[in-house]
């Protein structure tokens, strides 16, 4: 199993970089995220190797002289954990603990602690547990020295008995198989509270992007929402919405969503589905950058792709570069030209906001359309004044004639209406 520990630990992070691209990345940046991570979960980074050679053996993932100067390295830094930014095999760890005479987590195990020790709903907790359990169960044979058995029958009426590892395995095993039912039971039990609340025709809206961007520090200043915002990777994790009223009298739901991260272990995916879900379901997204980060680019990308994966990536979307408080005039210039259809914000000083509101407003009052209601449908022309932008109205006999500007469930439930459609009927 593994141990949260609370304590301020000391670490000594490795990277393997492989020979995928011909970029020169400076080592320090290199290994900034995993150093955030490590800083999050409460350790203290004292140095770093960056390997520059991909050379994987099965003992270490790498030759067994650079091992060896790592782990002296590391033991001369005064580390007390070796940390690799890549994933190491449970045999790989074993070696690594044997020669070195320390801990030594991966990228993953680190990702585990933050997430056990941020989840705060039941489901996420549920999921970190599974998460947790499913990375454990192949180590345990490391965990035992002796393998001891239960004591068996006499010869020929029982077994020699099971060993301890055996034992732990199946305990594991049953547990994520509960956990499993659990999680099933409240993913079903949010499905219908969202059919609840798709009943009331206001529109929402998901913010979402890299982890450390100021997505709760947004929604706290648009809603007064009260989420926990700190410095720090992952402060928040499981998913806030809030209503939120713009200057034009529209009303939307605001939802903050955990941060996405590069490489994001496989396991921990499920650990992200409640908030992913608001994003897959939501009417728009607010994609929110770090226009400060130099890598502010590929974690765009590293958004794109979550929504694409999470079948998110079709939704309207506001592009939103924040922090831009933190940039020079030349940086703020360059920004505007690479993304010419962002909107420029700083929520730390609220500059910006009225762009946003604006931006967001007509990204949510969506296409230009031309309908034809029944005169008894006058439901749907509220609906149309409330959520959409009417631009003009006009009555002819048992017809009223619309011109608006739609989106999300407006827009599908005005589309039998459409005046294309009535000329088909």
């Amino acid at each position: 199993m593994i141990d949260i520990q609370k304590e301020r630990d000391r670490l000594l992070p490795v990277m393997l970089v492989g020979r995928t691209d011909n970029r020169v990345i400076p080592d320090e940046d290199v290994l900034r995220e995993l150093a955030n991570l490590a800083r999050t979960a409460g350790m203290e980074t004292v140095s770093f190797v960056v390997l520059r050679r991909l050379d994987p053996s099965p003992r270490f993932g790498m030759g067994s002289g650079k091992a060896s100067e790592i782990a002296a390295m590391a033991k001369e830094s005064g580390a007390e954990q070796i940390i690799f930014d890549f994933e190491i095999t449970p045999t790989q760890q074993r070696n690594w603990e044997k020669l070195s005479d320390l801990t030594c987590l991966d990228r993953q195990e680190v990702i585990i602690r933050i997430f056990a020790d941020r989840a705060m709903t039941r489901e996420a907790a549920l999921q970190v547990e599974l998460a947790r359990l499913e990375y454990s169960l192949p180590r345990l044979a490391h965990a035992y020295e002796a393998l001891s058995r239960q004591r068996g029958g006499r010869y020929g009426t029982k077994g020699a008995g099971e060993t301890q590892l055996e034992l732990d395995r199946r305990s594991v095993t049953n547990r994520i198989a509960q956990i499993k039912r659990e999680i099933a039971a409240v993913r079903k039990d949010r499905a219908s509270r969202r059919k609840r609340r798709e009943r009331v025709p206001v529109p929402s809206c998901a913010i979402v992007g890299y982890t450390n961007v100021g997505k709760s520090s947004l929604l706290n200043a648009l809603t007064g929402a009260g989420v926990l915002s700190e410095d720090k990777l992952f402060a928040t994790l499981d998913p806030t919405t809030r209503r939120y009223t713009l200057p034009t009298g529209r009303t939307l739901l605001l939802t903050d969503t955990v941060g996405f991260i590069r490489n994001l272990p496989h396991s921990l995916v499920d650990a992200f589905h409640a908030t992913l879900e608001e994003a897959a379901f939501a009417d728009a997204v607010i994609i929110l950058l770090d226009a400060s980060d130099p890598e502010a680019g590929i974690q765009y990308e590293t958004t794109r792709q979550v929504l694409a994966e999470v079948e998110a990536a079709d939704r309207p979307f506001l592009l939103v570069l924040n922090k831009m408080d933190r940039l020079d005039e030349f940086s703020r210039a360059r920004l505007r030209t690479e993304y010419p259809d962002a909107v420029p914000m700083s929520v730390l000083l609220r500059e910006g906001f009225d762009l946003f509101a604006e931006r967001l407003d007509a990204l949510l009052a969506g296409e230009e359309g031309l309908y034809c209601l029944p005169a008894d449908r006058g439901d749907l022309l509220a609906w149309a004044h409330r959520e959409g932008s009417v631009i003009e109205v006009s009555y002819d006999g048992e017809w009223i004639h619309l011109r608006v500007r739609v989106s999300g469930r407006l827009a599908a439930a005005l589309s039998p209406f459409a005046e294309g459609e009535r000329h088909a009927r």
